[in-house]
Formats: structure tokens, sequence, C-alpha cells
């Protein structure tokens, strides 16, 4: 006879090995059909009803327990990054120029491997679960606003997810109540000048010189226009004018994004960012295109559920310690599901505490601690059966 965390560790090296597969064949936003075929195919061999191609290429399963009572979603992203891998594991990505830089195939080999679990609670349970694996959370609009579209959300009374956490320590949680990760915003900046010869500018209109400007002017929108109390980001992340040495490029292109928490702010950004784009071209006597793409949401935990998740991690086996972390610019594409249904997002410690070095999440040699994956299970899972009257000291059959 086994309890809940010791059935979790039972399938720890199934949960590496799921890892592992999913690292070497990693697929891009929008992109995921194989990913997503390789979860669907796990679902029918467990005998867990499941819908393919929600919203896309998401996928949807439901354990049904015994008893009526409330439904609690768990969700997981599997979709990977344009970016070739560096690091030399033997499980390294075998498809270039395409790499699992963020930990998704740890949040899917996770959630399989909870669900094949809690399946064999579903007699004991007092209501349901529903286990989302969500495409494309890496690329706008993301996954998550077409799978509600589509129904994966009805009848959902809470819902959870957890992201792996490559620079905080295997052993760690990370809550954090109201706005947690930051709207993700996107900006194209085309100055349309009059080229020439470099050795001529009094009779060209410099793109290049008045984006220059405009880079600088753009960071006073933030230090000078919004509140010092609140947060915005703005970063350009692309400057682009192609031209030979001795020619004044006709256009030149700018591309960044804006990170913030409030609405207000939100608006303030994209407004100002306009009136400052035409000041400055009109001053440069060039002209301009702007397009401001609106992105995620703010990421915002609800009180009870956050509360739910730290007194949930406080007695998990392995987890060390259990704090607040401050409200990340990130963005996360599960603050569209939060505008739904009640819930909280976490993060879970992922890296090596032994370790000096560690690569950043979206760098070519990240990399998790696969310790962390049965804490994140654990984690799910306790949170999902206390809201199903199950205590996971529960003894059940090993399977």
């Amino acid at each position: 006879m086994k309890n809940f965390y010791e059935l979790i560790d039972q399938h720890f090296d199934e949960m590496v090995e799921i890892r592992r597969y999913l690292h070497q064949y990693p697929e891009l936003s929008f992109e995921e059909v194989q990913t997503a075929a390789y979860i669907a195919e796990y679902y029918e061999k467990l005998g867990i009803p499941y819908r393919a191609n929600v919203g896309g290429n998401g996928i949807v399963a439901t354990i049904k327990g015994s008893k009526p009572g409330k439904t609690v979603a768990l969700r997981a992203d599997f979709d990977a990054l344009p970016i070739h891998e560096q690091s030399e594991v033997p499980f390294r990505s075998k498809n270039d120029g395409v790499m699992h830089a963020c930990g998704h195939d740890g949040h899917t080999a996770t959630l399989l491997v909870l669900a094949k679990v809690l399946n064999q609670l579903k007699d004991e349970l007092e209501g349901n679960i529903v286990l989302i694996h969500q495409h494309a959370e890496e690329l706008v609009p993301g996954g998550a606003i077409s799978m509600i579209e589509d129904g994966c959300l009805e009848g959902v009374d809470y819902i959870y997810g957890v992201h792996l956490w490559a620079t905080d320590n295997v052993g760690e949680v990370y809550y954090k109540e109201g706005p947690f990760m930051a709207a993700a915003d996107q900006f194209e900046i085309k100055i349309i000048g009059r080229g020439g010869h470099g050795a001529q500018p009094h009779l060209t209109k410099d793109s290049i010189m008045t984006a220059s400007q405009l880079v600088v002017s753009l960071q006073q929108i933030v230090s000078r226009n919004v509140d010092p109390l609140e947060s915005a980001v703005l970063s350009v992340g692309s400057f682009v004018a192609n031209n030979a040495f001795n020619v004044i490029a006709d256009t030149t292109q700018l591309k960044g994004t804006v990170r913030t928490f409030k609405e207000s702010v939100r608006s303030k950004m994209q407004s100002r960012m306009e009136e400052v784009i035409k000041g400055v071209c009109d001053a440069c006597g060039t002209d301009y295109e702007f397009n401001y793409t609106r992105g995620y949401p703010p990421l915002v935990n609800h009180k009870e559920e956050t509360e739910h998740i730290k007194q949930v991690a406080s007695r998990i086996p392995g987890v060390l310690s259990v704090s607040e972390k401050a409200a990340q610019m990130g963005g996360e594409d599960f603050g569209y599901y939060l505008q739904h249904v009640p819930g909280s997002f976490a993060f879970v410690g992922a890296k090596d505490p032994n370790a000096s070095e560690v690569a950043p999440h979206h760098h070519p040699k990240f990399m998790i601690d696969e310790r962390s994956l049965p804490i994140a299970a654990k984690l799910l899972g306790e949170a999902t059966l206390s809201h199903l009257k199950y205590s996971t000291e529960n003894k059940v059959e090993s399977k």
C-alpha cells in the first residue's frame, strides 16, 4: 500500500524519461503536431478520455471521480523556442534551431505522470480533474485564449499551474497573491526618411539618426510619465538599418516590448509612445509607421487559491522553503485562465543547489534539475486532491 506522495516518487523515472524524450523533439509554437500526438497517445493508453485539437493543437483530458463535487483544472504548456541548443547532454535537441529552453518539456512530463497517478484514485474522489495541455505559450496570441474559446474551462471551479524556475533551488516553492507576471506587449516602429550618400547628409532625411534619438526619448516615458510607484518596462530589442557603410538608410526599423501590470499604465505607455514618435520624427523631418500589439494580460493570482497553494506547499515532502516572490516582468498567458476561473500560478525551483552558475530561461544552455519534477507533481496533485475531499495520506493500491 502506498500513499499519493509515494506513488509520485514511484514514477520518477518515467517522468524523467518523458521529459528527456520531449526535450529531444521540440516543436515551435503553433507547430506542435507530434508533441500533441504523443500526449494524446499517452492518455489513450491510460484509458483517460481526452479531446484533441482544442483551440488548435491543445489536448484536454478529464478524470471523473466516483462522486459529485468540484472540478479542478491543471495546466501545462508544451511548445519550444527558436533557439539552437548548446548543451552537451545526451538528450539534447535533435531539431536544429529549436529547443525546450523554458522547461515546458518538464511541465508536460509532470502533468502526464500526475494524471496517471490521479487516475488510480478516481474511485475515491468527489469531483473531477481537467488536464489542460496547452500549445503555443511562447508566441502571441498564445494558445490559452483559443483553448478557452473552445471550452477547456467549461464547468471548471479552480485552476492551478506551476512553472519550473531554473534560477531557484530545487526544494523552493514561490507564490504571489495578486499581480505576479506582467502584461507582455510588442511594438514595431518604421522610420521613413530619404537616403543618400554618407558624405552628403544635408541632402537626406536620416532615418538612423531619428531612430537613435527615438530609442533614448522613449525611455523618458517610463522615467517621466509613469508614477514611480507603478511598474513599467520599455525595451527596444531590435534596431535594423541595413545598408552599405557609406550610405544613409532610407528606413530604420525598431522592435521591442512593453511590460506593465495595470491597464491604465498600459494604455498610457501606448498613447505616449505614439506622441513621442511623432514628435521626434517631426523634429527630424521623417515619417513613421507604428504598430502596437497587445499581448498577454497580466497574470493576477486570486487570494484564496494562492493561500491554498501556500498551505499545500508547506506540507509536501521535499519542499524546503515556501516564500512569497516579487512580481515578475515576464509574461505568461496563464493570465487568461485566471480572468475566467479562480486559481493561482506558482514557481517551483529547478536549480541544482550545488551548481555555481546556471543558464537562465530562453538561453541556449538552459537546463533544469529533474528532481524538481516530482515536487511540481506533488504540489499540483495536493492542491487538487484537497479540493476533492481526498487526503494525500490515504492509502491506495500501487499499480
